[in-house]
């Protein structure tokens, strides 16, 4: 089976698992009121499933790098391919640090957090939890951007000229 095949299987895979859950998040239980505040009898769900997808992507990032690392040695992929990868990861690195950044510098200031049950959060961790949403979006941005430049080849239309 070609790993294109089975690329594209894993991601069909993943968003089916990914809708189901969100799906079932909404529809079962969503209306939950706990005091002043709605409480999602599934929000574990969700919890698990960001939780294993995060843990999945680690080990096969680690994965593919130590991969990629055996499969190139003495090889310059950017003059078969015509991707730069020593570029590409440079830029990923500096805009994850730079995501984190910006996050951390929105998210200052925050107030102590004090949930329904008493559960006080201090600010500092609020200010973390912000930093990684804030991030996350930054990302989440990028990666689509990503991904759309690399549906239309511009990468990989440069190596065979």
């Amino acid at each position: 089976m070609k790993i294109e095949k089975i690329s594209s299987r894993v991601l069909m895979c993943c968003v089916a698992l990914i809708v189901v859950c969100f799906a079932a998040f909404l529809l079962i239980g969503y209306d939950n009121p706990v005091g002043e505040y709605n409480e999602p009898m599934l929000t574990d769900v969700i919890m698990w499933l960001m939780y294993v997808l995060t843990a999945v992507t680690a080990a096969l990032t680690v994965w593919s790098l130590v991969r990629s690392a055996q499969s190139n040695k003495g090889n310059d992929p950017a003059a078969t391919t015509g991707v730069p990868g020593g570029k590409i990861i440079m830029c990923t690195t500096c805009l994850t640090i730079a995501s984190f950044v910006i996050g951390w510098l929105c998210g200052l200031g925050e107030k102590d957090f004090t949930a329904t049950d008493g559960t006080v959060t201090t600010a500092g961790w609020v200010t973390v939890v912000d930093a990684f949403c804030i991030s996350m979006g930054i990302l989440f941005v990028a990666a689509a951007i990503a991904v759309v430049v690399s549906m239309t080849g511009v990468m990989t239309k440069s190596a065979s000229k």
